[in-house]
């Protein structure tokens, strides 16, 4: 994959890079500002970009708002935001346009080298993948006629577990339930959200996408 990251942390910018270069991958750009990061998506056009929250010059949201930008300016370009933090406005506004190619983790519960790497493919490859923490503040968002009001509380749960890029069998395991019921599940949750005729991982990521808007 070719991988742009944005963070204004030169120790971490730099553990990044040496990550993903030392697990095949190639390092486009390596920028630690919001305007950097957003003229390198446009001159790249990179598989996917990681990219922090807070940067200069306020080291509040300009990540954010910087992918934000480069999603309307390469529209669909993949983001995977890494951050200490959950900003949820401009996390709302990310996952406004319901392409997908989304991921927001939060860097203390990274614990695992391979599970970083495999949630950066997903993204890549157009998947949407979400820390439970951030789902969690995003749902507080939800407005009180929630079309999910359809779902029975066990579609829920497994739509949850979906937003955190959990595969059929995954969610199987952590419910201790057949495949099969999964595969049940999620098919139900299709139908109640009119998801009917599409490729399987789209209407996944619509779905998920759908959960997720306030």
């Amino acid at each position: 994959m070719r991988v742009v990251i944005a963070d204004d942390a030169v120790l971490l910018r730099e553990g990044l890079i040496r990550l993903v270069e030392e697990n095949g991958h190639t390092v486009v750009s390596a920028v630690g500002d919001g305007p950097s990061l957003v003229q390198s998506i446009k001159d790249h056009r990179p598989d996917v970009s990681i990219v922090d929250v807070r940067m200069p010059p306020s080291h509040t949201d300009e990540g954010l708002r910087a992918a934000v930008e480069a999603r309307a300016a390469v529209p669909g370009s993949p983001i995977l935001v890494l951050s200490q933090y959950v900003e949820v406005s401009y996390a709302d506004d990310l996952l406004a346009d319901r392409r997908g190619a989304i991921g927001y983790l939060l860097k203390d519960r990274v614990s695992l080298v391979a599970e970083f790497l495999d949630n950066l493919r997903r993204v890549a490859e157009g998947g949407t993948v979400l820390d439970p923490e951030v789902v969690a503040q995003l749902l507080v968002r939800r407005r009180r006629d929630d079309p999910m009001r359809s779902l029975t509380p066990r579609e829920r749960e497994v739509l949850g577990l979906m937003a955190e890029g959990m595969s059929n069998t995954a969610i199987a395991r952590k419910m201790v339930v057949t495949d099969g019921a999964v595969e049940k599940h999620v098919r139900n949750i299709f139908t109640k959200l009119g998801l009917h005729q599409d490729e399987e991982q789209h209407r996944r990521v619509l779905a998920v996408l759908a959960y997720l808007q306030p």
